[in-house]
């Protein structure tokens, strides 16, 4: 599934091609992806204006100038994509089209369908079900050691799931979280609550950095995810812990190799000597 990185790198190949414009035509190719699509979704999305193309956590946020925001999710293999006209003819995964005023298409393919999209008053985005009770955006100003040792207090499961509790962090996911862990050298076992002070500080940064990196290499290209211009992202070639299982640690001077263990169902990548 995109992570954070992922989704920022596609709302940032979208935004030149939709903020400003206007939706001239919508096309709509099935009722539903994972839920059912906006009723007249394609009626109510044509002639509108794009005022803003915004992100909360893997959430990309669409605004209109009629007060409403659409909604997107990109699931496990949904892509978002810029074609010129004419666009390639529509392929059996191509289930929704936006057309704008430039002569782009905007066009969601989704070959599992587990993505969504929901057209929502910009007045109730932050109650809805799916955003409300998300905690802060990893690259906001909300996010820092601070926020983050007062999330983890109390909590004594494994560092590694708490990190993955939208509750905490918004947006993280699997990969991430297991290369800011590695950068930080705190082992994913370490209960969360331990977490304050300077590994608070070297956690949040970690995290930061982590994120800053993979958006600045167009995010990791796993599986069906690429970028809205179509290419690959090259973050994978970077992860220092992810998948690396049995490969000597990169960290100068330490003598461990990654090992890999489940956690929570997911695979979770570490070095038993320098992550604490």
């Amino acid at each position: 599934m995109p992570e954070l990185p992922e989704v920022e790198t596609v709302r940032r190949g979208l935004q030149p091609a939709l903020e400003g414009h206007v939706i001239v035509e919508a096309v709509q190719r099935r009722p539903d992806l994972r839920f059912p699509l906006p009723p007249r979704m394609e009626l109510r999305l044509r002639g509108r204006r794009v005022r803003h193309v915004g992100r909360r956590a893997k959430y990309i946020l669409v605004e209109l100038d009629d007060g409403n925001v659409l909604m997107v999710h990109l699931g496990m293999s949904g892509r978002m994509t810029v074609h010129p006209a004419p666009a390639p003819v529509a392929g059996r995964h191509d289930h929704v089209d936006l057309v704008t005023d430039a002569g782009l298409t905007v066009r969601f393919n989704d070959a599992r369908r587990f993505g969504m999209m929901d057209l929502v008053p910009a007045s109730g985005l932050a109650s809805h079900p799916l955003l409300a009770g998300l905690g802060p955006e990893p690259l906001g100003n909300l996010f820092g050691a601070e926020s983050l040792a007062a999330s983890l207090a109390g909590r004594h499961t494994p560092i590694k799931a708490a990190l993955l509790d939208q509750r905490v962090v918004a947006g993280l996911g699997n990969i991430y979280v297991c290369e800011a862990l590695y950068r930080a050298g705190i082992s994913p076992r370490r209960s969360a609550h331990t977490i304050s002070g300077r590994r608070a500080e070297r956690l949040a940064a970690a995290v930061r950095e982590v994120l800053e990196s993979a958006i600045a290499a167009g995010g990791s290209s796993l599986r069906n995810y690429v970028q809205a211009d179509g290419e690959l992202g090259y973050f994978q070639h970077a992860w220092l812990a992810y998948g690396r299982e049995g490969a000597a640690c990169g960290l100068d001077g330490c003598a461990g190799t990654i090992r890999r263990i489940a956690q929570s169902g997911r695979s979770t990548f570490y070095c038993a000597v320098h992550q604490r």
